[in-house]
């Protein structure tokens, strides 16, 4: 069996003993760190998620189910990938977890290597996704100590727009149009313009998320 390398651990809750152990006993064997739950209440107790790689969660638990626990950790903005466990007989309630952002789902009994690669795949959706939205976050922070002149030059300049323009459009000379440019390119760290684009696309799907 291919070894399955991540460095923060799969969390997994299950309220089935034998599962735990069965799934345990897998990602051991592959060299994946893991922490596992028996329910909904102690994984939420733990508040493990910020150093979890993804969670592979049974949704028919009692007390509390894998859907009830997915609604809680999305209305607290958690975005952790999860990979939902369901019996053969609940995939509609596996259905209902992929509409609530699960990443996807395997059935029972499950196949060990495709379990692996799911693991595998959700942890680098998870680990893309915290690092656009660090991205995002950086962005709007450098964004928002340009002045409000230095603004509207950051919006023509990434909407494409010459400087010459840039100057007719704003009733400016065309060299304060440039101190204006290079003070966006310093405070924003972009060194070029491409740079500055990537910037304003981070911070238009920041916008929209």
């Amino acid at each position: 069996m291919s070894k399955t390398t991540l460095a923060a651990p799969v969390l997994v809750v299950d309220d089935d003993d034998a599962v735990r152990a069965a799934i345990g006993m897998l990602l051991r064997a592959s060299d994946v760190p893991y922490r596992a739950y028996p329910g909904a209440r102690e994984f939420l107790d733990a508040a493990p998620w910020n150093e979890g790689a993804c969670l592979v969660l049974d949704v028919k638990m009692p007390v509390m189910s894998g859907i009830d626990l997915l609604k809680e950790l999305r209305a607290r903005g958690i975005r952790l990938p999860v990979i939902v466990m369901t019996g053969h007989g609940d995939v509609p309630m596996a259905v209902a977890a992929m509409k609530l952002g699960a990443y996807d789902f395997i059935e029972k009994p499950f196949d060990e290597g495709h379990l692996l690669g799911l693991i595998k795949d959700a942890a680098a959706a998870g680990a893309l996704a915290q690092t656009r939205e660090a991205e995002r976050t950086a962005a709007a922070s450098r964004v928002a100590s340009l002045t409000p002149r230095e603004r509207e030059v950051f919006e023509l300049v990434t909407a494409g727009k010459l400087n010459k323009v840039i100057a007719y459009d704003l009733g400016l000379s065309a060299r304060t149009v440039e101190i204006h440019r290079a003070r966006v390119m310093e405070k924003t760290g972009a060194r070029s313009l491409s740079e500055l684009v990537r910037i304003k696309v981070a911070l238009e799907a920041d916008a929209e998320g």
